[in-house]
């Protein structure tokens, strides 16, 4: 009996500028769904959030959709997920959505994406999981992030080992093929 893969989604609650990030976020959820791993995401309806996770669900996958109770408005929170997992906290929202997947995807979006990604980083870096992390590097959205985290680097505050705890790709399609290999 093999066990369902899950996919963690962090992304914008918007969509961006670029009509490739909603388009991408599209590709990914028909990918997760392709692949048969359920997707882990912030269970919102809104921005690149909704995109991934409507893709997804249109193209069969499970979903468990965490949000904290402040957020269901706001985010508009999606009720026709496989699952959904009302939390008391944002804190508590990143750790439910962590503990619940196998490896973590970080696609364009804001404060709280970046709050993620660190958040998951530092946790690798520190021993706390071996997970796969990917940026979903649409479009060289997260370039300047890449940049910065060889300025940490080169600036004596972390090790260059940091460089392996995570791996930016430029599309979906090429996600789906590190994805694949990481949960093989």
């Amino acid at each position: 009996m093999t066990t369902l893969r899950s996919v963690c989604v962090f992304c914008g609650s918007r969509s961006g500028v670029d009509p490739a990030y909603a388009a991408e976020a599209r590709a990914l959820g028909s990918s997760i769904a392709a692949n048969g791993w359920r997707l882990v995401y912030g269970a919102g309806d809104v921005g690149l959030m909704g995109e991934v996770a409507r893709s997804a669900m249109a193209s069969g996958a499970a979903t468990l959709g965490v949000i904290p109770t402040h957020l269901l408005g706001r985010e508009k929170g999606k009720r026709d997920l496989s699952q959904l997992v009302i939390t008391e906290d944002m804190h508590e929202r990143k750790k439910v959505m962590f503990m619940n997947s196998d490896a973590i995807v970080v696609l364009p979006g804001g404060a709280g994406s970046l709050d993620e990604f660190f958040e998951v980083l530092t946790w690798r870096q520190i021993g706390l999981h071996q997970k796969p992390i990917f940026l979903l590097n649409t479009k060289g959205y997260w370039n300047p992030l890449l940049a910065l985290a060889d300025h940490v680097i080169a600036q004596g505050f972390a090790e260059d080992t940091m460089r392996g705890y995570y791996s930016a790709v430029p599309d979906a399609a090429a996600l789906a093929s590190a994805l694949r290999a990481a949960l093989s």
